[in-house]
């Protein structure tokens, strides 16, 4: 017999399946309607908007989460409980491919993401996914994330908070793309990214991984498709569990988190 929380969870995932055939339709018209455009000015669009969208849950263009991502929406009878951000300015930069490897593959890096709800530090895998690490040391480096809102929260179904986007859209992106890795880690069991787990967002196809990234508060049923490259610490388990009581301002389970999320310094250390 299926119980009510396994139907919940099917329902979760046929949802997510949807979703992400929608996305895959808008990036199609997307690239379309750029080369149309690129074709009538003479000039070569260079951008990441339509290479790289979320890859959790939906596109962030069905509502209105675009606006509630860059602007203050938190209800007033919702209490926040985070600080203002650090004065600072987001950086546009983009770069046209994936950073060559300048890490030590054999050695332990740690990631803090030093945020106006306080800090989260993060053991990243290394040797596990040396792609997606090297490349968060690189971004991390050119102040990248600094001054970025974590623009999605997730309470239904799937229990993620989601960040990396300098646009606060959630199709923005460095430019470039990196390889899925470490797909069959061990802690991802029965397909459950479990608590502490912090993945690589995508657009649903394979390899497709940019910056964007979700840090998983409560155990959560997903495809084995998004890289799971570290594990958030019990004091950074607290803080993503602060933001998570603050909940989302849609009501409906997937929006802007009510608590104004900024991360104020992102930094990769090699331990």
């Amino acid at each position: 017999m299926v119980t009510q929380e396994q139907r919940k969870r099917q329902l979760a995932r046929e949802k997510f399946l949807r979703q992400q055939q929608r996305r895959t339709a808008a990036r199609r018209k997307a690239r379309m309607r750029n080369s149309v455009i690129a074709s009538v000015l003479g000039v070569i669009l260079v951008g990441s908007l339509a290479l790289y969208t979320t890859g959790v849950l939906k596109d962030d263009g069905d509502d209105k989460a675009n606006a509630s991502a860059t602007a203050d929406t938190t209800p007033s009878a919702v209490a926040d409980p985070c600080e203002k951000a650090a004065k600072g300015k987001v950086k546009t930069a983009t770069w046209k491919k994936e950073p060559s490897m300048t890490i030590d593959k054999a050695a332990s890096y740690t990631m803090k993401l030093a945020t106006t709800c306080g800090d989260i530090d993060i053991a990243l895998k290394t040797k596990a996914a040396p792609h997606t690490v090297n490349s968060f040391s690189f971004l991390a480096s050119k102040g990248y994330f600094d001054h970025t809102k974590c623009h999605r929260l997730t309470t239904n179904g799937i229990y993620v908070l989601q960040c990396g986007d300098p646009t606060g859209s959630g199709s923005g992106g460095p430019g470039y793309t990196i390889p899925d890795e470490n797909l069959k880690d061990k802690s991802l069991k029965d397909n459950v990214y479990p608590a502490g787990t912090i993945a690589m967002a995508n657009t649903g196809q394979a390899h497709t991984g940019g910056s964007q990234f979700f840090l998983v508060y409560q155990d959560s049923q997903l495809p084995p498709s998004y890289t799971p490259f570290g594990t958030v610490s019990e004091s950074g388990m607290t803080v993503l569990k602060k933001i998570a009581a603050a909940g989302e301002s849609t009501g409906a389970g997937d929006g802007a988190p009510n608590a104004t999320v900024v991360i104020n310094k992102a930094t990769v250390t090699k331990s």
